[in-house]
């Protein structure tokens, strides 16, 4: 065992070292630049679009299928993956966390484009898409071999990366936090996730999307207006916290207090790791969602889905990044979900819980959207005639994975989210010149008006 977990952290640091990191910045610049900006030019009209898109085919809202998508996305890395990045890079690693997410919304964007341009109906009437679908469909028109590799594969590592950074570590995260914090044993948290889980499955993405569209913007109301009442209470801290940001993202931090001082390039990597591991663009899974959109339309789906990098990072992970910094705790040597708790509390007496509450619902929700993830990795390798199957697995190590120690499978799962990266970029870039085609007649033909 000791040889296996010595073999998969090796790879853990090849997957997630600098060709990876290199590789999902370059793709989402690609992308940026051939569509001309348009992800950060049209950020006032995707959120007026949310409000009123399109109509058309599918099985969820636009809205549903953003705060599915959400769902998945605001999780752990939120909370305890921002206190990370500046534990290790210092306070330089926000600023790559918000360059990664800019060149992610173009990721994002192109992502939900594919996702609703080439996705399927299948033999129970639902809309299915995703990067195997686009691979398929998509690259398999110039590179049938290719795709017929890459497709499965997509597939095969996101069934798997599902039971563990969707399943067993989410689990895990919830019932820690409720037994630390308010005294819930681990085996009732993960018994009572178990049940609420169950329930939300039977209904399928149509259940999915309507608790996610009614728990996504309340949970995440409930974190920003918390850290907006400590960013008013230190006001005047903020100016200080950006001129942190700005000059330790070109200067390195020097050590101070329990902080052992990080290089430029530190703030680079773990910036851009730890914004990658939270809004997951370019890792293929929120297509997943989007393709089940009411929508004809792609290029508005697209719009739509961009916001999802956009609220995660430019919006939550932020305010995170900004509590941390004003509260004066950055240096303290504490990190992870430990580190945002001091900082909240440091202002607020009872930050602790509002940051426990917080990773409980984002580790909860999280739970929630990777089961249609990986439901549809596994429908697509097997039928639907897999469905019920993996639905019934995916509740039962619920409460497995809240009790057991998860260090590996953090490993594994980290592994294979690499792996699910490496066949959506390739495919990315090979259908960008269509992708840049569509969006340009569409914007040729007038776009949209609403909020524009």
């Amino acid at each position: 065992m000791a040889s296996l977990e010595a073999f998969v952290g090796w790879l853990d640091g090849l997957l997630w070292g600098v060709p990876m990191l290199v590789a999902l910045a370059a793709v989402g610049l690609f992308l940026m630049v051939g569509l001309h900006f348009i992800p950060l030019r049209k950020i006032p009209a995707a959120f007026a679009l949310m409000r009123h898109p399109s109509p058309g085919a599918g099985d969820i809202s636009s809205f549903q299928a953003l705060m599915t998508a959400l769902a998945a996305t605001v999780g752990t890395g939120n909370i305890a993956g921002v206190a990370t990045a500046i534990y290790l890079g210092g306070p330089g690693a926000l600023f790559y966390m918000w360059l990664i997410a800019l060149v992610g919304m173009a990721t994002k964007y192109s992502e939900a484009v594919a996702a609703i341009a080439y996705r399927e109906v299948d033999d129970m009437g639902n809309h299915v898409g995703g990067p195997m679908y686009y691979i398929k469909n998509g690259v398999g028109k110039k590179f049938p071999l290719l795709a017929a590799v890459l497709a499965p594969a997509f597939a095969i590592f996101t069934a798997l990366a599902g039971f563990g950074i969707g399943n067993g570590v989410q689990a895990n995260t919830v019932a820690h936090a409720m037994d630390v914090n308010f005294g819930v044993p681990v085996i009732v948290s993960g018994l009572v996730m178990m049940v609420g889980t169950g329930l939300v499955l039977i209904g399928g993405i149509k259940r999915i999307g309507e608790v996610a569209s009614a728990l996504v913007p309340a949970m995440i109301i409930f974190y920003l207006g918390a850290g907006l009442i400590i960013l008013i209470i230190n006001y005047a801290a903020i100016p200080e916290a950006f001129a942190l940001v700005l000059h330790h993202a070109f200067e390195p931090a020097a050590a101070s207090g329990g902080f052992a001082g990080a290089t430029v390039a530190a703030a680079m990597r773990f910036g851009i790791a730890r914004g990658v591991f939270s809004n997951e663009a370019g890792l293929g899974s929120a297509p997943i969602a989007h393709a089940a959109a009411k929508t004809n339309d792609p290029i508005q789906q697209g719009l739509i889905g961009m916001l999802g990098t956009f609220i995660d990072t430019i919006i939550v992970c932020s305010m995170t990044g900004l509590v941390i910094l004003t509260s004066g705790h950055w240096d303290s040597g504490a990190t992870g979900a430990e580190l945002t708790s001091q900082a909240f509390s440091a202002t607020l007496g009872y930050g602790n819980a509002i940051v426990a509450i917080s990773l409980a619902l984002f580790a909860y929700t999280t739970l929630l959207g990777w089961s249609y993830y990986g439901e549809r990795a596994v429908a697509y390798l097997f039928g639907t005639r897999a469905i019920m199957p993996y639905r019934i697995v995916w509740v039962l190590m619920i409460p497995i994975g809240a009790m057991t120690s998860l260090d590996f499978m953090w490993l594994l799962a980290d592994v294979l989210n690499a792996m699910m990266a490496i066949p959506n970029l390739i495919a990315l870039v090979i259908l960008a010149p269509g992708i840049f085609e569509m969006t340009r007649n569409y914007w040729a033909k007038g776009g949209i008006t609403t909020g524009d």
